[in-house]
């Protein structure tokens, strides 16, 4: 009996050293570059992912930081006293571009004079309290208005202005003008035809108030902006 012959050996595999034709793809081992710059790339990508995470949570953790303020709780008119009735406590979020009174700073403000009329609602700032208390109790307020050239450019609450009275139409300029010495409260945005209206702190004697007002509601008043003390 003839013994039984060995399977047939599988056939050798020869290395492709040929000329590669159209439609034929060689068989070639992966590239480690490519391996490497794929890693490279995903790499990249956590961390740009990790990057992004991170800003998130420091916008989210800013927007959520308040802080107590002080906000207006009703109107009131410019050259009051401040009560504790007329301010509450708000809460904010922190942001560089608002300056208002902390709460903490409550009861440094209460009694100041107002300097320009609040609304309430509003978050009270120290620009809206006139320097050094505002008006005083012997102060009386008389609004003024203005025609173009009859008052600086760049008027501001707590400046120190001159009210001169001057001629009527017509009149002539005889000796020396009468003069008032005034506190600009408040200034008024113009109108169409420039008027604007300044409010004015005087001496409340009983005279000074009462004649001003009378002079310019006749046009006759002209404001000079006197220097700053101590220049």
């Amino acid at each position: 009996m003839e013994a039984p012959s060995a399977p047939p050996s599988p056939p050798q595999q020869r290395a492709h050293t040929g000329p590669v034709y159209p439609g034929q793809v060689p068989i070639t081992a992966g590239s480690p570059v490519k391996r490497q710059r794929r890693w490279s790339v995903v790499a990249l990508c956590v961390v740009l992912a990790v990057v992004c995470a991170l800003g998130a949570s420091a916008a989210v953790t800013s927007a959520g930081h308040r802080v107590d303020v002080l906000a207006v709780a009703q109107d009131v008119p410019a050259g009051q006293k401040l009560t504790s009735t007329d301010v509450v406590v708000a809460a904010v979020s922190a942001d560089p571009a608002l300056r208002p009174v902390k709460a903490t700073e409550k009861g440094s403000v209460i009694g100041q004079r107002t300097a320009v009329d609040l609304r309430a609602g509003q978050l009270l700032t120290s620009s809206d309290l006139s320097a050094g208390g505002g008006l005083g109790d012997n102060e009386a307020t008389v609004g003024v208005a203005v025609k173009r050239g009859q008052a600086p450019d760049g008027l501001a609450p707590g400046q120190k202005v001159l009210a001169v009275t001057t001629p009527a139409a017509g009149q002539k300029v005889t000796g020396t003008p009468t003069t008032v010495a005034a506190t600009v409260v408040t200034v008024g945005q113009p109108d169409a035809t420039g008027t604007e209206v300044v409010t004015l702190a005087v001496l409340a004697d009983g005279t000074t108030g009462p004649a001003l007002a009378a002079q310019a509601a006749l046009g006759q008043v002209v404001l000079v902006r006197q220097p700053l003390s101590g220049s």
